[in-house]
C-alpha cells in the first residue's frame, strides 16, 4: 500500500527545532521561487524574449484580476500581498505532485518515512497561511477606517440586536480562518491520496486524467485563496457607513 499520513512527519532537527518533510518541501518552493524571481527581474529587455514574455504575461493578468475587485486606487498597495499567496500555493500545491515527492524517503521499522511532502498537504501550513491572511485583513481594515469604527463592528453596545450582531461577525472573521485552512489542506491532501492510491492499484496510463485534474485543482484553489483575500482587504477598506 501507499504511503498516506495525515500529519508531516520528522525527519530532523536543526538547532534543536524539528523540520518535518513539509517544512522542507517548503523551503525548496521559495528557493525555486526567489530564483525565478531573480531570473525574471534581471533579464528585463526591450524585446522580452518568451521567458520574459510568460512572466509578463503572469503578472499582468494577475494585476488586472485583483485590480477588477480590490480597484485601482488600491491595488498597488495589495498586489505584492496577493500575487505572493497566488504564487507560493500554486507552487506549493503542484509540487507535490511531481515524482519522488512523498515516494522518496527512509525506512524505518517497515515504514517509509518520505523526505518530501507537500506543503499545502499539511495542515500547519495552510492553517499559517490562513493566520497571515486574516490578520492582513484586520490590521488594513483598522488602519483605513480607524480602529473605533472598525471594531465597532464586534463590540457596539447601542443595543442588543447590534452586540448579536456584533458577536456574528466576530465569528465569522474566526471562520474565516478555518475556511481559508481546512479548504485548501483537504482539496490538496485529498487529491495526493487519490493520485497514490490509483497509481498503486493501475500504475500505467490510468493515473494520467487524475494527474491532470490535480494540477487544474492546484491552480482553482490557489486562486481562490488569493481572490478571497483580495475580497476581504476591499470590504475591510472600505469606507462606509456600515463600519
Amino acid at each position: 500500500m501507499p504511503h498516506i499520513s495525515i500529519t508531516a512527519e520528522p525527519i530532523g532537527k536543526i538547532f534543536g527545532l524539528t523540520i518535518t518533510n513539509s517544512i522542507l518541501t517548503t523551503w525548496v518552493v521559495m528557493l525555486l521561487l526567489i530564483i525565478l524571481g531573480v531570473l525574471v527581474s534581471t533579464s528585463f529587455k526591450t524585446i522580452p524574449g518568451n521567458f520574459q514574455s510568460v512572466g509578463e504575461l503572469v503578472i499582468t493578468g494577475l494585476h488586472n484580476l485583483f485590480k477588477s475587485i480590490i480597484g485601482e486606487d488600491k491595488i498597488n498597495k495589495f498586489f505584492p500581498l496577493l500575487a505572493t499567496f497566488f504564487l507560493f500555493i500554486i507552487a506549493a500545491n503542484w509540487i507535490g505532485l511531481l515524482p519522488g515527492v512523498g515516494t522518496i524517503g527512509v525506512k524505518e521499522e517497515e515504514k517509509l518515512i518520505p523526505l518530501f511532502r507537500g506543503p499545502t498537504a499539511d495542515l500547519n501550513t495552510t492553517l499559517a497561511l490562513a493566520l497571515i491572511a486574516v490578520f492582513v485583513v484586520q490590521y488594513y481594515g483598522i488602519k483605513s477606517v480607524g480602529s473605533k469604527i472598525y471594531l465597532s463592528k464586534f463590540l457596539n453596545f447601542k443595543n442588543p440586536i447590534l452586540f448579536f450582531v456584533g458577536i456574528l461577525e466576530f465569528i465569522s472573521e474566526v471562520a474565516r480562518i478555518l475556511s481559508f485552512a481546512f479548504r485548501l489542506f483537504g482539496n490538496i491532501f485529498a487529491g495526493e491520496v487519490l493520485l497514490a492510491v490509483i497509481a498503486f492499484l493501475i500504475p500505467l496510463i490510468v493515473p494520467l486524467p487524475f494527474l491532470g485534474l490535480e494540477v487544474f485543482v492546484g491552480f482553482i484553489q490557489a486562486l481562490v485563496f488569493a481572490m478571497l483575500t483580495a475580497v476581504f482587504l476591499a470590504v475591510a477598506t472600505s469606507e462606509h457607513a456600515e463600519h
